[in-house]
């Protein structure tokens, strides 16, 4: 009888601390979630800027591919 109550109680506390864990990590992906939200990534950029403009005419797809493989754009 004693033995099967320790098993019992070694049972309870690895539940309760994967619970408690869990509960945890959900909190903190919320956390981060939340953080990461209110993040603009496509904000229009302040000061002056320029585009970036290639020389590039694309006269037929062969011509696009070998640019593309030279350049990665």
């Amino acid at each position: 009888m004693r033995k099967a109550m320790k098993v019992m109680f070694d049972v309870a506390k690895v539940f309760l601390m994967f619970t408690g864990c869990t509960i945890l990590f959900y909190f903190a992906i919320l956390w981060i979630n939340e953080e990461y939200q209110n993040y603009h990534r496509y904000e229009k950029p302040k000061g002056e800027s320029v585009e970036e403009v290639s020389g590039f005419v694309a006269d037929n797809w062969v011509n696009r591919m070998i640019f593309f493989y030279e350049n990665g754009e």
